[in-house]
């Protein structure tokens, strides 16, 4: 499906709904659109697709920053006193409409990173002590020797950009992610700019967080001139 036929399906949806705007999964389910039909090549989030439509986006549809989402599992980490279990993480969704989905914390790359993005977190905020506690090993001063070797060897944090989209994401082969991304998705995407660095993963939440408003789904963001002149000054970062 093109643009102009995606906007058309949400207006004949929202009609037949009272009005207002459809889920990306209704109008999935009503004609056929897949995805990759509209994201990342046209919208960003399911939300700004709707309010082209005409239509006021769900508000359960717009994107989690990655701090809300730290928040969120921090919040649920002291009711239980524990970490939670992916399950957990369901019910505590399904229970709460304010809390994220589970598909969310996803955007992470796994347990062991969200588990260590937790951990950072925590250790930046005074009042966190007791979830420090709860992560064991990745608290405060315990980094691993293994973990510390890692960190010595340099990777990149990236900026690419694919149609009028940017990707923020860390990689040791920029060529390498590239060529991957242009598999996946439907437009090429072009390398911007690449930040060195030996905290890849600190300096990609730095960004994150930086542009954590223009954040659509996964790594994409909706970013200004400017943004990323501002990206673009980093060179180096050992």
């Amino acid at each position: 499906m093109d643009k102009s036929e995606i906007i058309e399906a949400i207006k004949r949806l929202a009609k037949e709904n009272g009005d207002k705007g459809p889920g990306s999964a209704l109008v999935q389910n009503r004609t056929g659109m897949r995805k990759a039909d509209w994201y990342p090549r046209h919208w960003l989030r399911w939300g700004d697709a709707l309010l082209e439509a005409g239509y006021a986006p769900n508000p359960f549809q717009t994107a989690f920053s990655d701090e809300r989402l730290i928040e969120s599992y921090v919040d649920l980490a002291r009711k239980l006193q524990r970490l939670p279990l992916s399950g957990e993480l369901r019910r505590r969704a399904s229970d709460d409409k304010a809390f994220p989905n589970h598909t969310a914390f996803a955007r992470f790359g796994g347990k062991e990173k969200l588990l260590d993005a937790v951990s950072r977190y925590c250790e930046a905020h005074a009042d966190h002590e007791d979830v420090v506690a709860l992560l064991g090993h990745r608290g405060l001063g315990t980094t691993s020797r293994a973990d510390r070797e890692t960190r010595v060897a340099t990777g990149f944090v990236y900026l690419m950009k694919s149609g009028r989209h940017h990707k923020i994401g860390r990689t040791v082969s920029v060529g390498s992610r590239e060529r991957q991304l242009a598999i996946k998705i439907p437009i090429p995407p072009t390398t911007i700019h690449a930040i060195e660095t030996d905290d890849p993963s600190g300096v990609e939440a730095y960004w994150h967080g930086r542009f954590a408003e223009k954040r659509g789904e996964g790594e994409w963001f909706d970013l200004s001139a400017d943004d990323v002149k501002a990206f673009k000054r980093w060179k180096r970062i050992v």
